[in-house]
């Protein structure tokens, strides 16, 4: 019994392992078709559509319009190859079913102040992803391609006790609406990746009920960055989430520390935290090796407002 449990718990990491890899391929095609719009490089364009395959656009005076790729991709073949076109792309989400999948991807342009929503559809074909077809819609927004990164924790026990614990839903959804409705775009980061634990959860709360079940909004949080993913000079800020899971694995991250000090020391970034998120800034050191929170007042959690004869304190 013992060695067929160790052999489907080996079949499942497997399986989990080859469906990240197919999602990174997933992603590596999409990001073909972002950086060969934002910056005029057809090829890339061609390179991650399907020869014969079609894209559904908007035009006024057209229901629908059909566009050929060889079409679609010659329209940034006669413009300087690398020039940005002021186009921002990000993916909002990708559902992989074996051979087949879906996904949904956004396209800032601050200029024209639009945003897009393309959605794909992409087949496997001789272990390569390809688009097959591509759909989009446009709606007005004051999205300005700015980024925010919120720090987060893979942490679901209070040390190494069975006492559960997570990220503060509070925290996350009511900093993200208001950068969101500020411009900005939020990317989430934790030491580890992928999905976090989520803690004080109230569906009574309207902005957290809806965020709950906002497909794109649950998507980021399940499937939360890496810190070698991340790209410093992208983001204005970080911003450290709350909640007992920070007090563990982000304080220590050398990896995290190292992208909060670039945003913050070369970029110009701001470092802000909220409640126990304020346990993520205390390691951080200057280049000259001062720690970033001398001589500054911190606002955080006080442990003088810890439970002290809680178990969890302990």
């Amino acid at each position: 019994m013992k060695h067929f449990l160790l052999f489907i718990g080996f079949l499942m990491l497997n399986a989990s392992v080859f469906a990240q890899t197919e999602v990174s391929k997933i992603e590596n095609t999409l990001l073909n078709y972002i950086n060969g719009t934002s910056y005029n490089k057809s090829a890339l364009i061609e390179k991650a559509f399907y020869t014969n395959a079609n894209l559904y656009l908007e035009k006024s005076n057209k229901t629908l319009w059909t566009v050929p790729v060889k079409e679609y991709a010659s329209w940034y073949k006669n413009k300087k190859e690398g020039e940005f076109t002021g186009r921002i792309g990000n993916i909002l989400s990708i559902d992989n079913f074996e051979g087949v999948a879906t996904a949904k991807a956004e396209i800032i342009i601050p200029k024209g102040g639009e945003r897009y929503i393309d959605l794909f559809l992409l087949k496997k074909n001789k272990n390569e992803w390809k688009i097959i077809s591509k759909t989009a819609i446009s709606e007005k927004s004051n999205q300005n391609g700015n980024k925010i990164l919120f720090i987060v924790s893979n942490v679901s026990f209070h040390g190494a006790s069975q006492l559960p614990t997570g990220n503060s839903f509070s925290e996350i959804v009511n900093a993200y609406d208001t950068f969101k409705k500020e411009g900005f775009t939020v990317d989430f980061v934790s030491p580890k990746g992928g999905s976090i634990p989520l803690a004080y959860i109230n569906t009574s709360d309207s902005l957290q009920k809806n965020l709950l079940y906002n497909e794109d909004f649950m998507y980021a949080l399940k499937h939360t960055k890496k810190p070698k993913e991340i790209n410093a000079k992208d983001y204005k800020a970080v911003h450290y989430i709350g909640g007992g899971s920070a007090m563990y694995d982000v304080p220590k991250n050398k990896e995290i520390q190292k992208i909060t000090m670039t945003i913050f020391e070369e970029y110009n970034g701001i470092v802000s935290s909220v409640c126990h998120g304020t346990a993520g800034i205390v390691n951080l050191k200057t280049k000259d090796g001062k720690y970033l929170v001398n001589d500054r007042i911190i606002s955080g959690y006080p442990e003088a407002y810890e439970k002290e004869d809680a178990e969890y304190f302990k």
